[in-house]
């Protein structure tokens, strides 16, 4: 019976370890880290609650428009009742003098119900098509957001494969370098090179080792970079799909890009808010209100105690008209109209500067597909020079220098080769935003 516990307990272990190794040799791709900035990215949650937030607000401005009903009740108890004056002629007295008099009782007790319908209010309604303005604008700033977001994550993204290739390459250059050192110590052995090749060539593979690990401490760092993106915890263990899918990719479709369209709605906004300004100063606002209910009148004092309730109603309509409020609507206005102009010129700014930056990053892609071409020639070519280079080498026909020397063409191509790809995949990323693509999926 224990020894079957004990194989239970471990086959849970090796399951458990299992399962972590698993979790943590997981690999992402660049549509998996998106996704996962989408729902976990800290910026994208607040601007989230922000949009809700802006869409309670328009709820509110709405509620503005339906029918208000109070309750309203209250009970006074006069210590000292109100004075009032009566004229002396009215009880047969000389005109000009009065005579104080106290009137009602001391218990005052008042209930009713008051209805306020508005009918017509020019600044309410042009209020409700100023929030639907500005929830549009924070609809536009959400996108803009999370365009911003995918962009660098698709940056860092990019940014990660490249060291991870770059590291590929340095350990097949550290596997030649180690071979090399082994041949050139061997051929020292043999007194056929002298101590100082050696040398060169142990200080090769020292700068190669050391090249390798700068690139995994950067590797590390943007990794880190791309979990902060991706609302992933630091501790969490992941990998990149390192494999680089190069192809030539047409040119999209340009639509309007998210920063004109940010300006346009700004513009927006501003054109509602000196459209409200305008109705409000000249159009009168109406409102109907009825109230109904009742009043009670008490007395405790003897011989005639009592306390007895009369009802009371009314109903009207109420207009306001604006006359003067010192100018403060004309000022609002013209203050308002200024932004509109400012707006207007950032508005062709972007615009201007969108064409721009799609027809430069046309050109990037352009170059850069047609550099593809001829620096993997470059690289073939480099690698093959040094591998005759090598076989020289060792038929002592060549010198250890003209070994490092490929040896370092070799790696600038591999650089080169590496630097053209990224250019190709930020030039289309670029294209990609500023053509109004980038989140369509």
């Amino acid at each position: 019976m224990k020894l079957v516990s004990a194989h239970k307990l471990l086959f849970s272990m090796l399951f458990v370890l299992n399962l972590s190794f698993l979790q943590a040799q997981e690999v992402w791709t660049l549509e998996q880290c998106i996704d996962s900035a989408e729902v976990h990215n800290k910026r994208l949650r607040i601007n989230a609650l922000e949009m809700e937030s802006s869409l309670q607000q328009e709820n509110v401005v709405k509620g503005y428009r339906m029918p208000k009903l109070n309750l309203n009740a209250d009970y006074k108890y006069f210590t000292d009742l109100p004075y009032q004056l009566m004229p002396m002629s009215v009880f047969g007295g000389p005109d000009g003098q009065f005579k104080e008099a106290q009137f009602g009782v001391p218990h005052h007790l008042n209930a009713d119900l008051t209805l306020a319908i508005p009918i017509y209010n020019p600044e309410l309604y042009g209020n409700i098509k100023t929030t639907k303005a500005a929830t549009e604008l924070t609809r536009i700033q959400n996108l803009k957001s999370k365009e911003e977001v995918f962009f660098e994550v698709s940056s860092v993204y990019y940014n990660a494969q490249i060291i991870a290739r770059s590291l590929d390459f340095i350990d097949s250059n550290i596997v030649n370098a180690k071979q090399l050192l082994k041949n050139v110590e061997l051929l020292q052995t043999q007194e056929l090179l002298t101590g100082t090749d050696v040398k060169r060539a142990r200080l090769k593979l020292l700068q190669l080792e050391k090249e390798r690990e700068t690139s995994s401490v950067k590797y590390e760092r943007v990794l880190n970079v791309l979990k902060f993106l991706m609302g992933r915890p630091l501790s969490e263990s992941i990998d990149i799909d390192q494999s680089i899918a190069f192809k030539k990719i047409e040119n999209y479709e340009a639509t309007s890009s998210l920063s004109v369209q940010l300006a346009e709605a700004r513009a927006e906004l501003l054109y509602t808010q000196i459209n409200t300004l305008n109705k409000s100063r000249y159009l009168p606002s109406l409102n109907a209100f009825a109230t109904y209910g009742t009043t009670g009148y008490g007395y405790d004092q003897e011989p005639n105690r009592f306390l007895n309730f009369y009802p009371k109603g009314l109903a009207g309509i109420q207009l306001s008209m604006p006359l003067f409020n010192g100018m403060v609507t004309k000022r609002k206005i013209q203050h308002k109209q200024l932004e509109i102009d400012a707006t207007s010129i950032q508005l062709e700014l972007m615009q201007d500067q969108a064409e721009v930056n799609i027809e430069n990053a046309i050109k990037e892609k352009n170059n850069a597909n047609t550099a593809m071409e001829m620096v993997e020639e470059q690289l073939k070519l480099a690698e093959s020079i040094y591998d005759q280079t090598i076989l020289q080498h060792r038929e002592g026909l060549v010198s250890l220098t003209d070994v490092i020397m490929a040896e370092n063409e070799v790696n600038k191509a591999q650089m080169e080769y590496l630097a053209t790809i990224i250019e190709y995949l930020k030039a289309d990323l670029k294209l990609k935003k500023e053509s109004g693509n980038l989140l369509i999926k």
